[in-house]
């Protein structure tokens, strides 16, 4: 298959990008450069991706139109996995417009050139913050969503909804996969994975929200890929999965993992909770592990062993100021 990734010099989108090209299929890889984050960091993601037989990257955003007309033009496309999007739940209040033209308005331009162009397949990236702070867990997918308590999460709610309409009116088939808190080589700087790590690592305070009795579902990376390839190969109507661990983790216990593994004490910052996070994210993927086969594979410590490597690895061509 020709298949469109959307975001694909990003932290999933680039690992993506290397699980389709390792099962043969072809990978036409997007992405803006959004200065969410250093620039480098994303030519770091997929220079190993750019000499590979079956890859093309263009350079381009979702909301120009007339680069999208030129891609799908250009290139013919299977399917498209829709992972761009403007990330993260705290700089989302904020950039409230800036999201929702991003994340919604991208995505309509992106599902209208696909009817124009007669393709109708596509995997598009949710987000476990759909659930706000749902009082049931583990969450389910079948769980009421209509209380999210960010706008990040309300966009993600938004194109879901969207995807909805598009299969109903057009007939796609599409899948919508909820990624329960990703982690692992090349996550992004801002994640509290890889910014405790950096921290830690030269001795400063972290910011430590609320009482640490926060949790979250990590996910390992090569989780979430295998994940999106299951989806990829049972592709048929509508449908939600949640991709996590379905493993609880509170932010203390986060902590003690990284200070064993960097040999170092953690300098807590402590600061009361933010408006719009989640209490709590936690996973039931009984549905996706009966319907598409979905089964991770990574624990926390072994995901955060292959971080760190990665990490001390790289420091020096990520965060080449700290030298």
């Amino acid at each position: 298959m020709n298949i469109l990734v959307t975001g694909a010099a990003g932290f999933i989108g680039s690992h993506t990008s290397e699980k389709f090209l390792s099962g043969g299929h072809s990978v036409v890889g997007i992405d803006n450069f959004d200065p969410f984050y250093p620039r480098h960091f994303k030519w770091h993601n997929i220079r190993s991706l750019q000499d590979r037989r079956g890859f093309h990257f263009y350079e381009g955003d979702i909301l120009d139109k007339k680069f999208l007309d030129e891609l799908f033009n250009r290139e013919k496309f299977d399917v498209v996995v829709h992972l761009a999007a403007k990330a993260g739940v705290r700089p989302s209040m904020d950039h409230i417009e800036e999201y929702y033209q991003t994340n919604v308005t991208g995505t309509v331009n992106i599902l209208e050139k696909m009817r124009t162009k007669g393709v109708t397949r596509m995997l598009f990236a949710s987000s476990s913050s759909i659930y706000g702070n749902n009082i049931k867990t583990p969450f389910s997918e079948s769980d009421p969503v209509e209380n999210p308590i960010s706008p990040y999460a309300s966009t993600k709610k938004s194109c879901e909804l969207l995807c909805h309409v598009y299969c109903h009116l057009y007939g796609f088939d599409i899948s919508c996969l909820r990624f329960f808190t990703v982690f692992g080589p090349r996550q992004r700087p801002d994640l509290a994975i890889h910014k405790f790590t950096r921290l830690i690592d030269q001795g400063k305070a972290i910011p430590f929200y609320g009482d640490g009795n926060t949790a979250r579902d990590y996910t390992y990376v090569s989780d979430i890929t295998d994940g999106i390839d299951c989806a990829l190969g049972k592709l048929k109507g509508y449908n939600i999965y949640n991709l996590g661990e379905s493993r609880v983790v509170l932010l203390r216990d986060l902590i003690k993992v990284l200070e064993e593994r960097l040999g170092k004490k953690a300098i807590l910052d402590v600061k009361a909770m933010q408006p719009g996070d989640a209490l709590k994210t936690f996973a039931d993927i009984e549905k996706a592990k009966m319907e598409i086969g979905y089964d991770p594979q990574f624990d926390l410590k072994t995901g955060i062993d292959h971080f760190v490597s990665w990490y001390k690895q790289n420091e020096e061509i990520l965060y080449p100021d700290n030298s």
